[in-house]
């Protein structure tokens, strides 16, 4: 009977001397990695406000919904103005599109709640037409809205362009009158128009510094140019190049309107041979960068070769230069003899004849060029560095590709990197085509 005892005592005693000897074991984990038991000692639902904050704005959109269900004070925080200034509204349709749609209920509560916390906003929306329509009926209610900052971003053609005109300019009048504090607006590929920009104008005037819409075929110079005299914050403006004219350059040029920094400009045809490109005056430019010395003139290029010929035949002001497609040797040569002013080329694809002399050329005219990419084109070795070696440490960015480069007499790839580095002041090396 003794022996008994004894023997349940040992069994009783068992479990604590392992649980202990499991506590031990944790102590020493928790000192290795700095602390003690942290799930143990840790009151998650007593951390100060501003950690929860801060937790929250590092979480994704739905991690921090279902955070927010961990107790009541979690709850509050989710719902504090500081937390909503920013947001983008995912809108898809789920046999259409990879990306996730905010979910319907969280759309209702924000539009409930949080419309009037909000102030960078963007709409990214799919190909589908219901997408496009669903972020206008958001727009709508956006009645007590005090937005900064507005996108509407599709994520691929057509989207917001099938939405009706009327649908789409109804939408936009709500956010445009009631925020009154407009700075900055990207809307490409979309229905806005005249009259549209107009109710912006009137409303947001002081205000806004950045437009951007390009691809917009409901826009007029006259859209454009109302803008241009009524806001004089006007810093960046990014069009499509059938906007331009001279009556626009020249109303940007004058004393009693803005000044510009930035004006982005997009050379697009989807077929060859449908589209006429105008030219701008050469005086209509000397103008704008006589009133704006500093304003950077951004082209892109997504021409075909045939549709070129009226470009920089005369002296262009353009500072940064990115052609998307195939551009021709006489092309760039007419980019060296007439763009002083260029600071960076990038040049997706050419023929296969070497284009060292229009290399050569763009380095001894122009002075301000920092950055030069080349894609599918053609360069010798000895004509690449002669480039380098003219341009000198200034290029701060240069991207070619070794494919680019044809190995020749004076020079072997090995022994370019060398040479090129040597002028650049550092270490260089030529960019490997990706092997998948």
């Amino acid at each position: 009977m003794k022996r008994a005892k004894q023997k349940a005592v040992v069994e009783n005693e068992a479990p604590q001397t392992s649980q202990k000897s499991k506590k031990q074991k944790t102590c020493l984990y928790g000192s290795r990695f700095g602390g003690s038991d942290l799930h143990a000692s840790m009151d998650w639902g007593s951390l100060p406000h501003h950690v929860i904050l801060r937790i929250f704005q590092f979480l994704p959109l739905v991690d921090r919904a279902r955070a927010s269900s961990v107790c009541r004070r979690w709850n509050e925080i989710f719902h504090i103005p500081d937390l909503w200034r920013r947001f983008e509204f995912e809108l898809s349709q789920p046999a259409t599109s990879y990306l996730k749609s905010t979910h319907p209920d969280l759309i209702q509560q924000i539009i409930k709640r949080h419309a009037d916390h909000l102030q960078y906003v963007s709409f990214k929306v799919d190909s589908s037409t219901e997408s496009a329509e669903a972020a206008c009926d958001i727009l709508s209610q956006l009645v007590n809205c005090s937005i900064k900052t507005l996108g509407l971003i599709s994520t691929a053609k057509p989207s917001f362009m099938n939405v009706s005109k009327a649908h789409f300019a109804s939408a936009l009048t709500v956010v445009f009158v009631n925020s009154k504090s407009l700075s900055s607006i990207k809307i490409d590929d979309t229905p806005l128009d005249d009259p549209s920009l107009k109710v912006l104008v009137a409303n947001n005037s002081d205000t806004l510094k950045l437009l951007k819409m390009s691809s917009c075929p409901h826009v007029s110079p006259a859209g454009i140019l109302c803008v241009a005299d009524q806001c004089h914050g006007l810093k960046e403006l990014a069009l499509n190049y059938y906007i331009l004219s001279d009556e626009l350059l020249l109303a940007l040029s004058s004393e009693k309107h803005v000044d510009l920094e930035h004006l982005r400009i997009d050379v697009v045809s989807e077929n060859p041979g449908q589209v006429e490109f105008h030219t701008i005056k050469k005086q209509s430019w000397d103008a704008l960068v006589k009133h704006s010395p500093k304003v950077n003139i951004v082209m892109y290029f997504f021409l075909y070769e045939e549709e070129f010929d009226v470009f920089f035949r005369e002296e262009t002001p353009v500072t940064h230069l990115y052609f998307g497609r195939a551009v021709s040797k006489a092309m760039l040569g007419r980019i060296g003899m007439n763009c002083p002013r260029l600071i960076e080329l990038v040049v997706c694809a050419n023929g296969l004849q070497p284009l060292d002399d229009e290399l050569i050329r763009i380095a001894e005219r122009c002075k301000n060029l920092t950055a030069m990419g080349l894609g599918e084109c053609g360069v010798t070795c000895r004509g690449f560095i002669e480039f380098v070696k003219m341009c000198g440490g200034r290029l701060t960015q240069l991207s070619i590709m070794e494919e680019v480069l044809i190995p020749d007499n004076d020079y072997s790839l090995d022994r370019l990197h060398l040479e090129v580095s040597k002028h650049l002041g550092r270490m260089w090396f030529p960019d490997m085509m990706p092997t998948w």
